[in-house]
């Protein structure tokens, strides 16, 4: 049994898949070490915690989304980062995110920008009137119990309070990682998701 570091990585050159791999090192030395000159952009680390067994809650990882596993040789995996950081959490000692994607982004200030960039590019800001939301609608929340008014473009009423609902949703789920919100909501019996996708197309 040895104590180390399960870590799940997402790139915004490859949307739709996720990397989840253990290290015992630093895992900001190895978001560099994988930013190669085959890889277009950095990884970013979506979620890192220091885990009692790396390498058997990395195998549950691999178990449990095996299916979803690109190449039998390779940890990526076609799912959502959510779906990889809820079972993480659960088996997490002590969450090093912040801390280890801090020290990644000083390595490379340039590369950081130039991901920043490109994902602004590719993803057009949530705009629920573009979507065929009106003012007044109400989404709900995944858990089946919240709900929100639909404000304006961008902005969502909760409890009384003007909100974006990437804000809000943060606040839901209790955590400060960058989230797509789309994925925790619906409008009518369609999730927001799809609806971002019908509207934009897929990014």
């Amino acid at each position: 049994m040895t104590e180390g570091i399960v870590y799940v990585l997402t790139n915004p050159a490859m949307p739709g898949i996720v990397k989840i791999g253990k290290t015992t090192r630093v895992v900001s030395a190895r978001l560099n070490e994988l930013y190669s000159t085959g890889v277009p952009l950095p990884f970013k680390c979506a979620y890192a915690a220091r885990v009692e067994d790396e390498s058997k809650v990395e195998r549950a990882f691999h178990q449990a989304f095996g299916p979803d596993r690109i190449n039998s040789r390779r940890e990526f995996f076609d799912i959502e980062p959510e779906q990889a950081i809820a079972l993480l959490e659960l088996m997490a000692l002590e969450d090093m995110t912040p801390q280890l994607q801090q020290e990644a982004d000083s390595v490379d200030v340039e590369a950081k920008a130039s991901s920043e960039r490109f994902e602004r590019s590719r993803r057009p800001p949530l705009n629920f009137i573009e979507m065929g939301i009106p003012a007044g609608a109400t989404l709900h929340f995944e858990d089946g119990e919240t709900t929100c008014a639909v404000l304006d473009e961008r902005r969502v009423i909760y409890e009384g309070e003007n909100c974006y609902l990437s804000g809000l949703t943060k606040r839901l789920l209790d955590t400060e990682r960058k989230i797509h919100p789309t994925r925790h909501w619906s409008y009518g019996d369609q999730s927001l998701s799809r609806l971002y996708v019908e509207t934009y197309g897929e990014r």
